[in-house]
């Protein structure tokens, strides 16, 4: 019986139309949907060359006739939707038939697919669009098999843009990745050259399958849920807890009635939840599912599908917060301390202070360690340094500001509408003057170092600080071919996503020359064998390192600008020698004033200034 029709042309019009594939993880999204539609509960994809020579995607769904065949390559040709009002209640990953169409244009197709009606199975080849044959095929129980090869093999303009296959690769695992986590009952395989990524068994579990897809430890994942019975939604929110953090966002996951979206608003809010834990520069994991009923949501406004409106979307989103922030505060676990099998010797941890002091002083002394006492309080009365000695104890303080933006404003940038350069340049100087001779006075919230100079008061952002001294002791040491190192007597082990082993097979040579000696642990784990001396976070460099899709062709200066995202944090208590070390150091840099991001590191609060806040003038 005919499944598949040709939409008529009123529907088509209606329809956000255009799909184009530009790339081979856009194949990997049609093929994978229409699997998913299919009702399939085991779904394999096997690649080459990242998809640029073949993919394949075998599924045990309910099949294609014989008599849809040759239709389902027919522009708007789908069994999904019939009429106009069908678009306002969408069920399905895919509806506007546009899909097969557009990857049978570009490509050389062959499809399998038997229904459990049909005595044998069937088989259509095309290529560019051109059908070339139709024979019985196969015949398994029921389902569908598609391999595409020669990708843009007729349009070359297009196919010279395509990436390296790690960046490819990439692009595919964050197409496969959120559907994997969507359905953990059904059973998903991806391959690449033959080499197994991720064989994910269905699990009753959702928490099983997160972990076992992003290999995290289930401990640290929270679930939750939420109904609004007199709107009929339902959220349901797995969390992760202060122990995941990561250097970028690429594991935040929101789905709406089945189908992953982007939707800033929610980004948003979520992650400005987590500032509550979680320091600047960190970013939390979570999984957002939201189910509400199809009339509610509009899925047809862009052929990617991706963009979604919804009804009520600031309702859902106070929700949001509200649920995360309660689940955050109540249920989530303490900061863990560093797996002692991961690292046995007290030399060797990256959250010892051994290499810490050596980013700051130049040391091996550990007589000036981190910990959690406080430096006297600011603009205490006193006509002499601070003794080593420190009194009382305090917590970090949490950092309840808002996500921080990739824009800096470049300090003392007024001075151009001033005067030009030359008048920049003089601030500079005379800032670096105040600098030179400044006292320090006191910490604020173990993130801001207060420095007092006649007649100003200048502020350190200490993380920025330590990031342009890494900076540029990293890329002077790179430049002659002599980065200290330390060799650990036990390896630091770190469990790395599909993502990032594929971008961690490439790059060895670039971690090599950043001191980081690197081998293969198991399948999903690294193990680091030495550590550059200036580095403070071994796996937050490794991990922020492995986030670039194109860190195997970077230069010196972008490897140490990703590394040296693991200097000193906001939140690390810095006694008042490291406090002085810090602003020697920055003193002694290129340009001190501005982290490797374009950040400000020291900012300057005149008498004068203060003044005017008090109404004094």
């Amino acid at each position: 019986m005919n499944k598949v029709h040709i939409l008529p042309s009123d529907i088509i019009s209606k329809i956000a139309a255009g799909e184009v594939i530009e790339r081979p993880a856009s194949v990997v999204k049609e093929l994978l949907e229409n699997s998913l539609d299919a009702g399939a509960d085991s779904i394999e994809l096997h690649l080459k060359d990242a998809g640029k020579t073949a993919i394949t995607i075998k599924d045990n769904g309910s099949g294609i006739g014989q008599d849809d065949l040759e239709k389902i390559f027919l522009r708007h040709a789908t069994s999904k939707i019939q009429s106009a009002e069908d678009l306002f209640d969408i069920h399905s990953l895919g509806f506007r038939g546009e899909a097969l169409y557009s990857v049978a244009a570009i490509a050389d197709v062959t499809l399998q697919s038997k229904t459990i009606e049909q005595d044998t199975g069937w088989e259509i080849h095309l290529r560019g669009s051109k059908q070339l044959s139709l024979k019985p095929g196969p015949a398994p129980d029921k389902g569908t098999t598609i391999e595409v090869k020669e990708l843009f093999f007729n349009t070359p303009a297009r196919k010279k843009f395509l990436k390296t296959n790690t960046t490819e690769l990439n692009q595919i695992l964050n197409i496969f990745i959120p559907y994997s986590l969507l359905h953990p009952k059904i059973r998903f395989l991806l391959t690449h050259q033959g080499k197994t990524l991720l064989d994910l068994a269905p699990t009753e579990d959702p928490v099983t399958r997160i972990a076992a897809t992003l290999n995290l430890n289930k401990d640290n994942i929270l679930a939750t849920q939420q109904e609004l019975s007199d709107k009929n939604i339902t959220v349901d929110m797995f969390l992760g807890d202060i122990n995941i953090t990561r250097s970028r966002r690429d594991m935040q996951f929101v789905f709406i009635n089945g189908r992953p979206v982007d939707n800033k608003n929610i980004s948003f809010h979520m992650n400005n939840v987590y500032r509550l834990i979680m320091p600047q520069g960190t970013y939390p994991f979570f999984v957002v599912t939201i189910n509400m009923p199809a009339e509610d949501l509009d899925v047809n406004i862009h052929p990617a599908k991706r963009e979604v409106k919804m009804k009520n979307e600031q309702i859902i989103t106070s929700i949001l917060r509200h649920l995360c922030e309660n689940t955050l505060m109540q249920a989530s676990a303490a900061k863990q301390a560093v797996d002692p099998s991961s690292d046995t010797s007290t030399e060797n941890s990256a959250n010892k202070p051994y290499s810490i002091d050596r980013a700051l002083t130049g040391t091996t002394t550990k007589d000036m360690p981190f910990d959690t006492t406080v430096p006297p309080s600011i603009f205490e009365p006193s006509n002499t340094q601070y003794s080593a000695t420190d009194k009382g104890n305090s917590k970090s303080a949490p950092n309840r500001g808002t996500a921080p933006s990739d824009q800096y404003a470049f300090p003392q940038a007024e001075y151009y509408s001033m005067a030009g350069e030359t008048l920049f340049q003089q601030k500079q100087d005379s800032l670096q003057s105040k600098l030179t001779n400044a006292r320090f006075v006191g910490t604020f919230i173990h993130k801001f170092l207060f420095f007092e100079s006649t007649p100003s008061l200048l502020v350190i952002d200490q993380h920025a600080a330590a990031e342009r001294v890494t900076y540029e002791k990293l890329i002077q040491q790179m430049n002659k071919g002599s980065v200290e190192v330390q060799n650990l007597l036990s390896p630091i082990l770190i469990k790395l996503s599909a993502q990032e082993l594929v971008s961690w097979e490439e790059c060895q040579e670039n971690l090599n020359q950043l001191g980081l000696d690197t081998t293969q642990w198991n399948d999903e784990t690294i193990a680091v064998h030495s550590q550059p001396l200036l580095l403070k976070n071994v796996e937050k460099a490794v991990r922020a390192l492995l986030a670039g899709d194109t860190i195997a062709r970077t230069d010196h200066d972008t490897l140490a600008r990703r590394a040296c995202r693991s200097s000193i944090m906001a939140g690390d208590a810095l006694k008042p020698e490291q406090a002085e070390a810090i602003r020697e150091q920055l003193l002694q840099c290129l340009d001190p004033f501005t982290c490797p991001h374009g950040r400000p590191t020291v900012i300057e609060m005149s008498e004068s200034f203060l003044d005017k806040q008090f109404l004094r003038t």
